[in-house]
């Protein structure tokens, strides 16, 4: 069982509020020897986010095709949506509202695909994918009820 997946940060309290946002809330805050770190915990699992002291630039997961390593992480929406593209428009609405009233802890949504349906096996999904707060991918993912 995955315990937690872990993000290094350039802002911990713009990420915090970030995803917030997405139903996470801080458990518990704590120190990792030299800097701030906390988990959130939520419908969607456990997020452990670490506050990089001198951050420099991510690599492009998501835009570059030769990059090897962590891709993304993916979020099943399933039980929360009952239409993607529906579900997206919403959380571009909540975070342009959020820009404009705190534009220093809060962004508009940078999607970086928008929904559409994938065939994974023998079933059909919909999938979108947005940036975090520090440009890290982040899918999600809603399976469509089989036919028959």
């Amino acid at each position: 069982m995955l315990h937690h997946v872990s993000i290094r940060t350039a802002n911990i309290h713009r990420a915090i509020a970030f995803y917030e946002v997405f139903g996470f809330t801080v458990q518990e805050r704590f120190t990792t020897g030299y800097t701030l770190a906390c988990w959130l915990t939520g419908i969607l699992g456990r997020l452990e986010l670490i506050q990089v002291p001198e951050p420099q630039p991510a690599p492009d997961a998501f835009g570059d095709e030769h990059y090897v390593g962590y891709y993304h992480l993916s979020f099943d929406v399933t039980e929360q949506a009952s239409s993607l593209p529906a579900w997206l428009a919403d959380y571009q609405r909540i975070f342009a509202e959020k820009h404009q009233t705190n534009p220093d802890l809060y962004q508009p949504l940078q999607v970086l695909l928008e929904p559409c349906q994938q065939m994974i096996g023998d079933r059909v999904y919909e999938v979108c994918f947005i940036a975090d707060g520090d440009g890290l991918p982040l899918e999600f993912i809603r399976c469509l009820p089989a036919l028959g």
